[in-house]
């Protein structure tokens, strides 16, 4: 891996800005998972009958970015990017993917997420959830959607290590 391009979240600042911070964060830190790996690296299975693999994780995470931004605060019928009702496991089968396809997707979804936080007047934003039937907050979303990513690198530092023995960050 390079040098380290995240910018660390702030040690003081607001809620929301910390919140901002945090999943950015979070979000450079899955694509410096996988850096410098070609699609066949990215593919590599972790182990079988596992089917999770890295461009997997980066697939899922469109998915969860359009679930919980795009179709809470925007559309609630938008389509998932890689299936046809709200399955977050199709996305995971990267088989025939690229990194090209998931980072183009993963890029667009993270990019309409910020959007629509930076638009949003303020983190009591309330939307509605349609696989809960509930309203949600927009803090309650970045909440989640951090946590989703917090569990997800974690599952890629093992994914990493299985490719080509890197560790960490």
């Amino acid at each position: 891996m390079t040098v380290d391009p995240r910018v660390s979240p702030p040690h003081l600042g607001d809620e929301r800005e910390t919140l901002r911070a945090f999943l950015d964060y979070h979000r450079a830190t899955l694509a410096r998972k996988c850096e410098g790996l070609d699609d066949d690296q990215l593919r590599e299975r972790s182990m079988p009958p596992s089917t999770l693999t890295l461009l997997g994780l980066v697939r899922h995470m469109a998915e969860v970015e359009r679930a919980w931004f795009r179709r809470v605060f925007e559309d609630g019928e938008a389509p998932m990017v890689w299936s046809d009702k709200v399955d977050f496991q199709a996305a995971y089968d990267a088989s025939r993917s690229t990194r090209a396809e998931a980072f183009t997707a993963w890029e667009a979804e993270v990019e309409n997420s910020r959007r629509i936080e930076r638009e949003a007047g303020s983190l009591d934003l309330a939307g509605y959830q349609p696989r809960w039937d509930q309203e949600v907050s927009l803090r309650m979303v970045m909440v989640h959607v951090l946590l989703e990513y917090g569990r997800h690198n974690g599952h890629a530092d093992f994914l990493r290590e299985g490719v080509d023995g890197t560790v960490g960050a």
